[in-house]
């Protein structure tokens, strides 16, 4: 009983954190393109349109499971919403070099970044992998979700034809 409270615990804080974000700015922060050449998150645009900021790794089992699954929709929501999907590996200098042959073999179309010092991860206070923002078209932050299960693609739906409609 005393782990279940604890667990619950620590992943309603975690919940709480990760919110803090919501209603505010993407902050300006300097990560890395796959190429490693400089590239400041204020810069992230899609003209007027969505952005999901999806914090993700390559040792991330549902990191994986759901950039799986929303690559499954992209194009639809792409067309329909104009969507632009932005992912932000923390891999870290261990890992760094298996983001690009990963994306590849996957097949991923996303705009793809690195975060090896976890800069943009700390400073959009993200706390675990997955972790899932919307940026509206005014660029403010109008969701966050921490996790995946199977069917969260559907809220992460819902929630963009909500940020399309601002």
């Amino acid at each position: 009983m005393k782990k279940a409270f604890i667990y619950l615990f620590l992943l309603a804080s975690v919940s709480l954190f990760a919110q803090a974000a919501k209603n505010s700015k993407v902050p300006a922060v300097k990560v890395q393109k796959m190429d490693g050449s400089s590239f400041n998150t204020s810069m992230f645009s899609n003209n007027g349109k969505p952005i999901i900021i999806d914090f993700w790794a390559t040792w991330c089992k549902p990191c994986i499971a759901e950039l799986d699954a929303i690559s499954d929709l992209y194009a639809q929501w792409q067309k329909e919403l104009g969507v632009k999907i932005i992912t932000i590996s923390v891999d870290d200098a261990r890992t760094m070099a298996k983001v690009a042959p990963f994306f590849k073999e996957k097949g991923w179309t996303y705009e793809s970044y690195l975060d090896p010092n976890q800069d943009f991860q700390r400073a959009m206070q993200v706390i675990n992998c997955p972790c899932t923002f919307i940026i509206d078209g005014s660029g403010q932050i109008v969701w966050v979700h921490n996790s995946y299960m199977e069917g969260d693609e559907d809220k992460l739906y819902d929630a963009l034809k909500k940020a399309a409609k601002k």
